[in-house]
């Protein structure tokens, strides 16, 4: 039986590690985690920058998961290379479910005082995190952030806010929790919808979140 592979993306400045507790039949499909690469420039294209990550991609007609910046990542990389599906988590499938705030910081080019230095040098501020929730909240940041060079946080945020694509491609299947603080929920449209869901869901809810894809990606296998 040939096995389906299945290429993930994570979110932005997140490792591959926030996709540990998706289960899949080992049987069945095939894992490959991606991970960031350096942009060549602040004014790299996201098309290019897309362009790259498929040199990563080894099989035909894959299936493409990425969690918010990197669902807007894989819906980029589709372009280059043919999926059989594309599936998208706590992210969006065009600029017009981007929130308001974003265009703002687009319009207002604020986005360029992002605070890149807290990321990448989150250890050294986490240890004036001040409370329980601060604390717990720094705990999951720290196990999970792993890319965290300046450069490509800031390359990041700007293609996040800029991000252009006006027509959602007809292939894009979309997870997305209601309480999503990101990316409301309001905004989005033609969405499979995890009831209280946050953006960091991929974490904490992955078992719904594991059920739907199985059911996505093989209706057939799914027992009643």
């Amino acid at each position: 039986m040939t096995k389906t592979p299945i290429y993930f993306v994570p979110g932005l400045a997140a490792g591959p590690e926030i996709f540990e507790n998706l289960t899949f039949d080992p049987e069945v499909y095939e894992l490959h985690y991606l991970k960031w690469i350096q942009p060549l420039a602040l004014e790299e294209s996201i098309s290019n920058y897309a362009m790259r990550m498929t040199e990563f991609i080894t099989h035909d007609n894959p299936v493409l998961v990425g969690v918010s910046f990197g669902g807007i990542m894989v819906q980029e990389m589709s372009k280059y290379v043919k999926a059989q599906k594309v599936i998208i988590i706590s992210s969006v499938k065009s600029k017009n479910e981007l929130p308001l705030r974003f265009k703002i910081a687009n319009l207002s080019k604020a986005y360029k005082m992002f605070p890149a230095k807290l990321v990448s040098n989150f250890e050294s501020y986490s240890q004036y995190f001040v409370g329980k929730k601060l604390q717990k909240r720094a705990k999951i940041y720290k196990k999970y952030l792993s890319e965290r060079s300046e450069k490509y946080i800031l390359w990041s945020v700007k293609n996040i806010v800029r991000w252009g694509n006006d027509h959602p491609a007809q292939n894009v299947i979309h997870i997305h929790g209601t309480e999503d603080y990101i990316f409301p929920i309001s905004k989005i449209n033609n969405a499979i919808k995890i009831e209280g869901g946050t953006h960091i869901m991929i974490l904490n809810r992955a078992k719904e979140i594991s059920k739907i894809l199985q059911e996505q990606l093989e209706p057939s296998l799914v027992k009643n």
